[in-house]
């Protein structure tokens, strides 16, 4: 008996729904990153949110789809758990590998905004500073 079609479905019916539950957890628990990477601002941070979500279905389930094929045949169960560990452990790594590299650029992002924000000034400028010559000397001159 060939285990192949039966190999296709079994990583397909883990992997599909790993990706849902990843992509799921990452949109509910990066909301709170977001907002703090584009300084409270929570229409661009949930925009930016929803994009996210879209381009790691698609760069997923792409990969996924493209890495389906298997090269030799699956004999027996064996061959099948066997099959499935790897490829399942190829897509594990995978989005473990996306999901760093995306906080990484988001905490750069963040570190960024904050070193601008440390930048600028405390206090905005109060006024104009008095003219030297309106200030008193505060040491009589010499030779007096």
């Amino acid at each position: 008996m060939d285990w192949t079609v039966t190999t296709y479905f079994t990583y397909l019916a883990v992997s599909v729904p790993l990706i849902v539950w990843v992509a799921t957890t990452l949109a509910h628990n990066g909301k709170v990153f977001l907002a703090d990477v584009f300084a409270g601002n929570d229409e661009l941070a949930g925009a930016v949110n929803k994009l996210l979500v879209v381009g790691f279905y698609l760069l997923n389930l792409g990969f996924v789809s493209l890495y389906l094929r298997i090269s030799d045949p699956v004999a027996d169960l064996g061959g099948l758990l066997e099959t499935l560990s790897v490829k399942i452990g190829v897509v594990t790594l995978t989005l473990g590998v996306l999901h760093f590299l995306n906080v990484y650029v988001f905490n750069a992002i963040r570190r960024r905004s904050r070193m601008e924000a440390l930048r600028s000034a405390p206090v905005a400028p109060q006024g104009q500073l008095p003219h030297p010559s309106q200030y008193a000397a505060p040491f009589p001159a010499p030779g007096r």
